[in-house]
């Protein structure tokens, strides 16, 4: 039996598609078909500094037109949501940044049979360990965890490689029209977007299955 394909679009600074991962992991552990997932690029913002400066609670206060009290509010409703799925945030120590290079180093970990081991370790890194994503020597240390060797990681970081497998994914998600992250496309067939309930990915599989 062919394996479903769950192609999933996201970004590693997007606190959604983090609860969207668990979510989405907890609907396959109940679906009975092989299922191969697949992590597409997204950046939130491509224009950001290697790293932020502001502290996270005003940077959203300011891309938002909220108050930083109001702000705070959001990211303290968001660390509960998340640890309802078994994530812990620390939001308010978060140290932003572009990532580009994370998602090159998915596309790396991918070549290597690792992506989604990949895509966890960064997330966790960020969202949990208040590590700097847009660092390289950062990503280097990371990808080593993994299982990635440190030299490879560094020559793709020093170089241009994986650059077009990140623009394309992005080129995917502007011809599919994606414009928020997690966004799910199950066999190019269904559409998901947003960090759905466990139960509602589970029928969009179901429903997948039924179609193919």
């Amino acid at each position: 039996m062919a394996p479903l394909t769950v192609e999933i679009w996201s970004d590693v600074v997007c606190p959604w598609c983090y609860v969207g991962k668990r979510r989405l992991e907890s609907a396959l552990a109940r679906f009975d078909r092989p299922v191969e997932v697949v992590w597409r690029s997204f950046e939130l913002d491509p224009s950001a500094a290697r790293e932020r400066e502001l502290p996270a609670a005003e940077h959203l206060a300011a891309k938002y037109g909220m108050s930083v009290e109001q702000a705070q509010a959001s990211q303290a409703q968001l660390t509960e949501l998340a640890a309802a799925e078994g994530l812990e945030y620390h939001l308010d120590r978060t140290r932003g940044g572009n990532s580009f290079d994370a998602h090159r180093m998915i596309h790396l970990a991918a070549a290597h049979g690792l992506q989604d081991a990949a895509k966890e370790r960064l997330m966790r890194a960020y969202f949990t360990e208040a590590e700097p994503i847009g660092d390289p020597d950062t990503l280097v240390r990371l990808m080593a965890q993994i299982g990635i060797d440190e030299v490879e990681a560094r020559a793709v970081l020093d170089g241009g490689a994986y650059a077009d497998a990140v623009r394309d994914d992005e080129q995917l998600a502007y011809q599919i029209g994606i414009q928020g992250v997690p966004f799910f496309v199950l066999n190019r067939r269904y559409g998901v977007s947003g960090a759905q309930p466990a139960d509602v990915l589970l029928q969009a599989l179901a429903r997948t299955e039924e179609a193919a």
